[in-house]
């Protein structure tokens, strides 16, 4: 029987057993006499147990943030007596914001009209161009890319409800904007001259073989921020916004061509 590595568990998992390894912790130390007396010796005992497990587990590094203040924000809730209404109506909210970003690993980053004017100037000139948004959030970065070049067709793809729905919304009289809810990996990309990227280093990897597969050949695939492993980008554009935003370029050799049948020399087999 196959045998799982620890690395490669998914992520909601790895962290159920940070928790719980944090729980374990904090309560042998309990038991043996290690702890001050109260509450929040435990409760940070536990946190730093935690996030120490998630490490040791290779988990993402805001993973490991989240372990360090998952305990104590529940310990100050119950202590201030919310009522639990309010908690229902957060996660609600998280979960239309966030979605599926314990799964994908991605979370939800804003692009700034810096970056829109960088890739603006990647984009050809000779004839209108088009681009795919991976994740398009908001829409922060199409909305002023598209003004800034109106001939382009700009599309986004978002799987998280509510930033979809503010992206339609902001950009309801923008024409050459369209927009579209669902799983960026699940459309063809063969149809566009730029794709872009702002992801996490996680699923690069995974965008970088569907890029060299249906991309064609002269289109780019500029990432934010994230390079992908072991691929040398074509430029690396650094953005004067005050996060110090760098876009790495990449531009695949296309799909493989299908090879042609061999024409016919007019000679027969004898």
């Amino acid at each position: 029987m196959r045998r799982l590595s620890p690395f490669a568990m998914p992520p909601a998992l790895k962290a159920l057993l940070a928790q719980l390894g944090g729980v374990g912790v904090a309560y042998a130390a309990g038991r043996a006499g290690l702890l001050p007396p109260g509450a929040w010796p435990v409760v940070t005992v536990q946190a730093i147990a935690a996030a120490g497990i998630a490490t040791l587990l290779r988990s993402a590094r805001w993973w490991r943030w989240i372990h360090l203040g998952f305990m104590p924000v529940v310990a100050g809730a119950l202590a201030l007596q919310i009522a639990p209404g309010w908690y229902l109506a957060a996660f609600v909210l998280f979960a239309l914001i966030y979605w599926s970003s314990f799964r994908t690993q991605v979370p939800l980053f804003l692009s700034n009209p810096r970056t829109a004017e960088a890739v603006a100037g990647l984009l050809r000139r000779d004839r209108p161009p088009s681009v795919l948004d991976l994740g398009s959030g908001t829409g922060s970065l199409l909305r002023p890319l598209a003004r800034l070049r109106p001939d382009c067709r700009c599309e986004g793809v978002e799987s998280a409800p509510a930033p979809y729905l503010l992206s339609r919304i902001l950009a309801r009289h923008q024409h050459n904007i369209a927009l579209a809810r669902g799983d960026f990996f699940k459309i063809p990309w063969g149809d566009y001259d730029l794709v872009y990227a702002f992801l996490s280093p996680v699923p690069m990897s995974a965008v970088w073989n569907k890029a060299c597969a249906e991309l064609r050949p002269g289109a780019l695939l500029v990432s934010n921020s994230f390079p992908v492993e072991g691929v040398d980008p074509e430029q690396v554009i650094e953005v004067p916004d005050s996060r110090h935003t760098r876009l790495y370029c990449y531009r695949p050799a296309g799909p493989e061509p299908t090879p042609k049948p061999l024409a016919s020399n007019g000679f027969g087999r004898r």
